[in-house]
């Protein structure tokens, strides 16, 4: 999606003839131009829009404070309280908030594995779908339940307008909301001295929920349903083709899924082409919300932070790296896209690479919601991932295996980052020969464990799927191509599941046993496996008392700690998948340079 899209009147038309029409010009440097003119605007608006945003957050997770909402929905949040016997303000400690956490977590999978399972006799299912098979419907409800949102399964043709609604699209509300508690209670740890509790889980959930999210989204389906996505319980109808063949167009409650699938960075598409399909996005301008919503509360979250712990110029150095890594990234990618195959243009066919793209939305806005959507982990696509050229997909692939850090997730890139600032600190404090210290608490052995345990799982999880689908014939069955480009489709399915994005290459047949059994496994063990080390540092990091600042103190609001945090996450990254990245994009990105087919 070009800049010029926007000011063009019929976006069908070839992006150089609205370069034309728009600009009098269509000439590569011009598309260039607008191509990062476009990307400037949609930070100078991110950027806006941290600030009130963390503090709305901030306000939210404090139940001693006021949001302007509270005269609609303070009724509301205390009839919930009475109706579940919630007591709001009685905090729990680290294993209390955990337990209840994970008992909400199971409850949600049993309610929608049943829920799934009896659809067809349930009403608003006018297609009279059935009942998906066992280890789908197993799948479907780990990955809701996780935020993961991992779709083996084509959404209109699978599940009814009930389970899309009731089953579906409630579980992305409270999944997201799970995420931000963990954050929350982690924030408060930080924040805290020689406390025992980290808060109310039930009491986050509730307020997330109902002033956070329920809020947004409710803005976000208006929005969507004025740009012409629909929200209806009409049947299917039939077209008659031009070819003369019949058509079925879907129908259905589009525009409310799509609002918080973004919102709460699930992905969770209610078509099969997802964020591609002219109904979840029919204009360039819901294509720009749509990437706002991506960002809003992954970068809000992270001056929330800053606010709650006293030090925003922290926050901020903290998102100066992120975006950093993230515009490197864009680059990249976008560029890949832009040059494309040099095979193709000694055959005379210039202009980048094209396959798997809307013309709408151009090789730049592909190459931008592919990066946007994999930082952020919420796994919605506008374009075939499978399509890119091997290094412009290496790109979303990388930012899946950097553990939901830049940006990342509802709540989990907040925490998965702070565990990689945790590790920054060690690492600082390991050089100059001092006892770590992190916002005037020491660092010790107790902290550094939690932090590799929160990080270690997901790479040998990862690792370990991979392999074993690779040497299996129920691996090799799924794949829609061969070669190293047939190994990036199984490593990015199960990088993508254990990060809990959701997305994928889309040329693996994943709608298997073995292959919904062992994604369900990844999904589920990259939630909990670092969730609950992250609520055990929450607990550690409250008990510890506050020390003052000293000229031993490292500065972590500076130019130096955006340079160490930045090095220490591509660096990781680097060491744990640059050599299963090589096997696959890279050594098919060397393969298309050479005009050599890989099999």
């Amino acid at each position: 999606m070009s800049l010029y899209a926007y000011l063009s009147i019929d976006t069908s038309l070839p992006l150089n003839r609205i370069a034309g029409l728009s600009f009098g010009y269509n000439c590569l440097a011009g598309e260039i131009l607008m191509d990062w003119l476009q990307l400037a605007v949609f930070l100078i608006v991110v950027i806006l829009l941290v600030k009130p945003v963390g503090l709305y957050i901030g306000k939210v997770l404090d139940p001693n404070e006021r949001t302007f909402l509270d005269c609609v929905l303070k009724p509301i949040e205390k009839c919930i309280y009475r109706c579940s016997g919630i007591e709001p303000h009685h905090e729990q400690n680290w294993k209390e908030y955990l337990f209840s956490l994970l008992g909400f977590s199971l409850i949600s999978t049993i309610f929608v594995y049943v829920l799934l399972a009896v659809q067809y006799y349930l009403p608003l299912n006018p297609q009279k779908f059935a009942a998906p098979s066992w280890h789908l419907n197993l799948n479907t409800s780990l990955s809701f339940m996780t935020n993961t949102n991992w779709q083996s399964y084509g959404g209109e043709s699978t599940y009814s307008y009930l389970s899309q609604m009731v089953a579906l699209v409630v579980q992305n509300f409270v999944s997201a909301a799970v995420g931000l508690a963990v954050a929350a209670a982690l924030v408060r740890g930080i924040a805290r001295h020689a406390s025992h509790t980290i808060g109310n889980f039930w009491a986050d959930l509730v307020r997330i929920c109902l002033y956070l999210l329920l809020p947004i989204s409710i803005v976000a389906a208006t929005l969507f349903i004025a740009n012409g996505v629909p929200q209806n319980f009409q049947s299917y109808v039939k077209a008659q083709t031009l070819e003369g063949t019949t058509q079925l167009i879907a129908q259905g409650p589009i525009a409310s899924q799509e609002a918080i699938k973004l919102l709460g960075t699930n992905g969770g598409g209610y078509t099969n082409a997802n964020s591609a399909h002219p109904y979840e996005n029919p204009t360039p301008l819901a294509n720009f919300i749509q990437l706002l919503l991506i960002f809003l509360i992954p970068t809000g979250q992270i001056y929330y932070f800053g606010k709650s712990v006293k030090d925003t110029r922290h926050g901020w150095c903290i998102f100066a790296a992120l975006a950093v890594v993230f515009v490197l990234g864009v680059w990249v990618c976008s560029h890949c896209e832009t040059v494309g195959n040099p095979q193709m243009e000694q055959l005379g066919l210039t202009g980048g690479n094209w396959e798997g793209k809307e013309q709408r939305f151009g090789i730049f806005g592909s190459a931008l919601y592919a990066c946007v959507t994999t930082v952020v982990s919420c796994g919605a696509v506008n374009c075939c991932h499978d399509s890119l050229t091997p290094m412009g997909g290496f790109i979303p692939m990388l930012n899946i295996q950097l553990s939901e850090v830049i940006f990342g997730g509802v709540g989990a890139g907040l925490y998965s980052v702070l565990l990689f600032v945790f590790l920054a600190i060690f690492v600082s404090g390991l050089i100059i020969g001092r006892t770590p210290e992190y916002l005037g608490k020491k660092i010790e052995s107790f902290d550094i464990k939690m932090t590799m345990l929160a990080l270690l799982p997901f790479v040998l999880v990862v690792h370990a799927l991979t392999c074993w689908g690779v040497f299996s014939d129920w691996g090799l069955k799924g794949l829609g191509n061969t070669g190293p480009h047939g190994f990036s489709e199984i490593l990015y399915a199960f990088s993508s599941c254990a990060a809990n994005n959701g997305s994928a290459f889309a040329g693996l047949s994943a709608n298997t046993p073995a292959y919904n059994l062992t994604l369900a496994v990844a999904m589920t063990l990259g939630r909990f496996l670092v969730i609950a080390p992250i609520i055990a540092l929450a607990g550690s990091f409250a008990r510890k008392k506050m020390h003052p600042k000293n000229a031993g103190s490292f500065p972590v609001s500076s130019f130096v700690f955006i340079s160490l945090l930045i090095g220490v996450i591509l660096l990781v990254g680097a060491l744990t998948f640059l050599p299963a990245l090589t096997m696959g994009p890279i050594i098919e990105q060397f393969f298309m340079l050479k005009g050599v087919l890989s099999s």
